[in-house]
């Protein structure tokens, strides 16, 4: 299949008629409200298969209570651009009730990297994001899926159910989009004006003195942690959740071992929008 017009489809239906006949299909699960970060998914996945499904879906399941599930960015025009742009042959734009549709009462809850850090602070986010990514495999039956590093939480669950739940989808992680200024990009990122958005910039401020830290050879988490909160102090806007480094299973150490997949990740509100970002904790892959 090669791309030359975008096709929107709604139903499960509709979706295996349009893979019909598909060669290696690549899926790009998405929240709409698309950025040029989903792009370089998109890009990554045109690349590297045959057919490129994007799907939007705002996943009521993954929003709690009190967050901004009837607020968040829609814009079906903007989406439809963006993934045509970079390439995709099918939107999959279904809705509530095509994805759960009633009686529905299945849940599926990843253990372990699911429980620190956004899964203290969004009770239930994660089994929401496991389910409904389980359910876009189990439709489109992909061959490879792509995300964004800058959910690197979300990446490291996704990939656990995969490989606990023998699904047989490659996960492809591609490196976070950030604007000129550092800012990694986010749909939330709407909700800022220009000017706090130049603000923002100090969580990934944060995240770079901690590797700075690193790499001159500081290797308790405590002082590493330090370091970045040196620079969150310096604006008061800064509502902090956490700022903590991390190894490739989640697990916060006292100290940090000689592995390329640790990370370090902050969650904080600014402005009354919660965001989140991270880095590798060593650039450059292996540290010296």
């Amino acid at each position: 299949m090669t791309s030359v017009t975008l096709r929107v489809v709604e139903t499960p239906a509709e979706l295996r008629q349009g893979l019909s006949g598909a060669g290696r299909v690549g899926l790009v699960p998405t929240m709409g409200y698309l950025h040029e970060g989903h792009a370089a998914l998109i890009r990554r996945a045109r690349a590297e298969c045959d057919a490129v499904v994007v799907s939007v879906f705002v996943n009521p399941r993954q929003f709690g209570a009190n967050e901004d599930l009837g607020r968040y960015p829609r814009d079906l025009e903007r989406d439809l651009h963006v993934a045509g742009e970079a390439g995709a042959d099918l939107l999959f734009h279904p809705d509530v009730e095509t994805m759960y549709p009633p009686g529905y009462a299945s849940t599926v809850s990843v253990g372990g990297v699911s429980e620190p850090l956004e899964g203290t602070s969004r009770p239930g986010h994660f089994d929401g994001v496991a389910t409904v990514v389980l359910k876009l495999f189990n439709l489109v039956q992909p061959h490879q899926a792509y995300f964004g590093e800058k959910d690197w939480q979300q990446l490291a669950v996704v990939r656990r159910m995969v490989r606990d739940l023998n699904v047989p989808v490659e996960i492809v992680g591609v490196p976070t989009v950030r604007e000129a200024s550092g800012l990694a990009l986010s749909s939330r990122n709407a909700y800022l004006t220009p000017e706090q958005r130049g603000r923002a910039v100090i969580l990934s401020r944060a995240l770079r003195a901690v590797q700075e830290a690193a790499a001159a050879g500081g290797r308790d988490t405590a002082s590493l942690r330090q370091a970045g909160l040196n620079v969150l102090t310096q604006d008061p806007e800064v509502d902090l959740d956490y700022l903590t480094v991390v190894d490739g299973d989640m697990h916060e150490r006292g100290r940090v071992e000689n592995d390329p997949m640790t990370r370090v990740l902050v969650a904080a509100r600014m402005f009354g929008v919660r965001l989140i970002d991270n880095l590798p904790l060593w650039p450059e892959g292996d540290p010296a």
